[in-house]
């Protein structure tokens, strides 16, 4: 068996190159987790998702605890073999998915009471409950229960919610089962201000994580406020652990944020962007609905080794899209997923380089440089 460990194997400036090792195989960092909430990465076959060269997805406690239930998944072999992947597994808390639930949910000290968006039925999340449901999945890294901050809030309330954060999170910690190969992680909350986020780092660090979380960021305080947060987050955070932004997010998020020392990353965007005929290329974004794609033969992106590039046309992409086809939105996930993972590559490969602020620099010029000219018939 495995030792779940962290190995930071290269760094260029605050930008980090390392490996996770867990008990369902290795990661190599930075990362991009697609993200499975219901058990599958919507539109993709496992398959198809390891493909690209993912090599860790997300699973969500609280859609998973509803439906089929936790305990239902752990009497079916647990969450990798009920979905078939066998690679590592995160799984958020839930604390996310109930704090967005404002009108169906009670918070107290001891936890969250909930109404369930599917039925109305009640349940009570604690950190307890949280820990010992990702355990039922049998979840590779299981993340500490936390309340996601809303932004904006004043400063009060966000000191008040990152210390409610950081009791639950020894709560977790001492619920979490140890097990050889399987990891914690703890979340760093304390909104956009500094005192909290150094406060909450301090805390956490003395319960000795598997790996530290940035959470509360990209909830509506847009780019500019994420990085500045995570420019004084991140060197504060154990050089030795992996460092998670959770819930991030666009291209440019990632480059970004692996440049002020993040890890790993998830986020819905690569397939929900997909299942609407938004692609997401080397020259920024492509709408397929548009009209100019509609008898254009060229390839989505002719470098992407995807089957949405190598095997189709724009034209066809387009069609699908327009005509409502659930191939098109398959095509489109993959492609985006495979976006994100050869991204991730090239960032890895620049840090082992030394390379990484140029190929910043090119990544920002190419990105932001606009798709390739219309198609124009000879």
């Amino acid at each position: 068996m495995t030792e779940f460990s962290f190995e930071l194997k290269t760094t260029d400036g605050q930008a980090r190159r390392g490996e996770v090792k867990t008990a369902h195989g290795n990661i190599q960092t930075p990362a991009f987790m697609p993200v499975g909430t219901a058990a599958t990465v919507k539109a993709m076959f496992p398959e198809s998702v390891a493909a690209t060269g993912a090599e860790i997805c997300l699973g969500n406690t609280y859609h998973l605890m509803l439906r089929p239930t936790a305990e239902r998944i752990a009497e079916l072999g647990g969450l990798h073999k009920f979905m078939n992947w066998d690679k590592p597994i995160l799984t958020d808390s839930g604390g996310y998915q109930v704090m967005s639930l404002t009108q169906l949910r009670k918070l107290t000290e001891e936890g969250v009471r909930f109404r369930s968006h599917i039925d109305g039925s009640y349940h009570m999340l604690t950190p307890e409950r949280s820990i010992e449901i990702q355990h039922l999945l049998g979840a590779t890294i299981t993340m500490a229960f936390d309340e996601c901050t809303p932004f904006p809030c004043e400063k009060e309330e966000a000191r008040k919610s990152m210390e409610l954060s950081m009791r639950w999170a020894e709560r977790s910690r001492n619920a979490f089962v140890q097990r050889e190969g399987y990891g914690q992680f703890g979340i760093v909350q304390g909104s956009v201000h500094e005192d909290l986020r150094m406060r909450s780092v301090e805390v956490l660090n003395d319960m000795d994580f598997e790996g530290y979380a940035v959470g509360g960021l990209a909830v509506g305080e847009g780019q500019e406020l994420m990085f500045s947060t995570l420019d004084f987050t991140t060197p504060a955070m154990r050089a030795d652990k992996p460092r998670y932004l959770m819930g991030v997010g666009k291209p440019t998020d990632l480059v970004g944020a692996v440049a002020r020392g993040i890890d790993m990353f998830d986020c819905v965007l690569p397939t929900r962007s997909g299942r609407n005929g938004q692609a997401f290329t080397r020259r920024g974004t492509v709408n397929m609905r548009n009209a100019r794609h509609a008898d254009d033969p060229r390839p989505l992106d002719e470098e992407c080794p995807c089957p949405a590039c190598t095997n189709y046309s724009r034209a066809y992409l387009h069609h699908l899209t327009k005509a409502g086809e659930i191939l098109g939105l398959m095509l489109v996930s993959w492609h985006n997923i495979q976006y994100y993972q050869t991204l991730m590559q090239g960032m890895r490969d620049a840090i082992e380089a030394g390379t990484f602020e140029d190929f910043q620099a090119a990544f920002n010029e190419e990105y932001h440089g606009g798709d390739i000219a219309p198609y124009t018939k000879s």
